[in-house]
């Protein structure tokens, strides 16, 4: 049975794709600090494994991945938006929060996934969520952007460091998906066009079922009249 650890499962985007892999017969590590989402997963599902902890809590991290066990992919999706500001209203505080998460949350789980798959010898896959916001960002989210840019970053280090291992990585840039930052973004702005977060649940799970000789460096799935490619 093939074994995925996806962060952020508890809702959105990281729920819906965490049920999209149950129901292909994955085993399925779900790390989110609300447990009792978790929990309900687990109560419908046999391969659900509930390991709740806060991804920037890195010995918590280490120990959920332990007490998972082997697995062939990891996708990296827990995030925040943070404040919808622009920078000089930003507050210092909430920068180094949504970094602590978009950016050292995303480290520990790829620096964790990467050891366990070098030493099982079998290779693997590393899932990154960016975001529309690694090309083309909103006004006022900068904390979010930069976070998201960096994720870049770390996918193509990943790509490149993962090479002599068998160990890949990918980044999926999602817009609009219905989760619960694109509802607070809806109702601020009725008219966004937005898709069914299933959508990119079915995109993650294509890029983790290719086999390690093929890879998919980036994609990009989104709301179909998103206002992305073009000018305003």
């Amino acid at each position: 049975m093939p074994a995925i650890m996806i962060t952020g499962a508890s809702s959105g985007i990281g729920r819906a794709t965490a049920e999209a892999f149950l129901d292909e017969g994955w085993r399925v590590g779900l790390i989110a600090r609300r447990a009792e989402r978790l929990e309900d997963l687990a109560d419908r599902y046999d391969g659900a494994v509930p390991l709740p902890c806060d991804v920037t809590d890195a010995a918590a991290m280490q120990d959920a991945f332990q007490a998972f066990g082997a697995l062939d992919v990891l996708f990296n999706n827990a995030g925040m938006f943070g404040p919808s500001a622009a920078i000089d209203a930003v507050d210092l505080a909430d920068w180094q929060r949504v970094l602590e998460v978009n950016v050292g949350g995303m480290f520990i789980a790829a620096r964790l996934a990467f050891a366990a798959m070098r030493t099982a010898g079998r290779g693997g896959r590393i899932i990154n969520n960016g975001s529309i916001s690694a090309h083309t960002p909103r006004e006022n989210s900068v904390c979010y952007t930069v976070s998201k840019h960096a994720i870049t970053g770390l996918t193509k280090s990943l790509i490149l460091d993962g090479r002599p291992h068998d160990i890949t990585a990918g980044q999926i840039d999602i817009g609009n998906a219905e989760s619960e930052i694109v509802a607070g973004l809806k109702a601020a702005n009725p008219q966004m066009d937005t898709m069914d977060v299933a959508h990119a649940a079915q995109s993650v799970l294509h890029m983790a079922r290719l086999p390690l000789s093929a890879n998919v460096p980036f994609m990009t799935v989104m709301a179909t009249k998103m206002p992305y490619i073009g000018r305003g």
